[in-house]
């Protein structure tokens, strides 16, 4: 599956930045779910951690791609 992915032009760096980026979007979700659900904290919290898990995946797929660009 990683050559597949490396032989698509992914690259780590694209994997890395969106984990990043998914540890911002989780964070404004969170904040904007208990913003719009009026303090209802554990649906806001659902959303924060859904979004959240990905990093880590999205991470392990980055340095699973760095194996290939050596």
């Amino acid at each position: 599956m990683l050559k597949k992915l490396h032989d698509s032009g992914l690259t780590s760096e694209h994997c890395y930045m969106a984990g990043f980026v998914s540890i911002g979007i989780s964070l404004l979700s969170w904040s904007l779910s208990k913003q719009h659900q009026h303090g209802q904290v554990d649906r806001a919290d659902r959303w924060g951690i859904f979004v959240g898990e990905w990093a880590p995946t999205l991470f392990a797929l980055g340095n699973g791609l760095r194996s290939y660009e050596k």
